[in-house]
């Protein structure tokens, strides 16, 4: 059987992971099994740290709600129970950005919240506005408008098999 060396194999595997160290400090960008060693070191730090940015935006944007919170004269913590009370279902990230560029808002929140705390204020639901597709037949193409669109549009006409129709059926049966 005849020997087969695999030299180019390990000089591709030495130069990927060199690329990848590039920029490390000393030995670590220059010699293979320190840099080798440094990349899996890098690696597990990456790992951890995308779950450990989580944790830290979210201090942050309590930090931030807290500190709004203060100059309205009321806790973070019985902030947030009388927004849970009031039913107002906005994440910490949402109130931290009303809190730093509209504070008259925040401070409506806060109201609310108190309002909510006290028991003033019955759970509301809030209902997401659905896009409602209103065709004129004079003032909009049919052509540009999607298969669905254009079924939902032959079912308020009234007309039959709109569901298996294909988009140029559909186009002749509108007109």
């Amino acid at each position: 059987m005849t020997r087969v060396k695999n030299g180019v194999t390990t000089k591709a595997r030495h130069k990927k992971v060199l690329k990848a160290a590039k920029g490390y400090f000393g030995s670590k960008h220059r010699l293979y099994k320190t840099a080798k060693e440094q990349l899996m070191h890098s690696g597990q730090y990456a790992f951890r740290d995308r779950r450990q940015k989580k944790r830290d935006f979210r201090k942050l944007w309590i930090v931030r709600i807290n500190a709004a919170c203060r100059e309205n004269e009321i806790s973070y913590s019985r902030f947030i129970e009388g927004l849970n009370k009031a039913g107002v279902e906005v994440n910490r990230k949402m109130l931290s950005e009303i809190a730093i560029n509209d504070p008259k808002a925040f401070s409506e929140l806060v109201k609310m919240a108190k309002d909510g705390k006290a028991g003033k204020v019955a759970k509301t639901e809030v209902k997401k506005e659905t896009k409602k597709v209103e065709v004129k037949e004079e003032a909009t193409d049919l052509s540009k408008l999607t298969v669905a669109e254009l079924k939902k549009i032959a079912s308020e006409k009234n007309i039959e098999g709109a569901s298996t129709m294909k988009k140029a059926e559909l186009l002749e049966a509108l007109k």
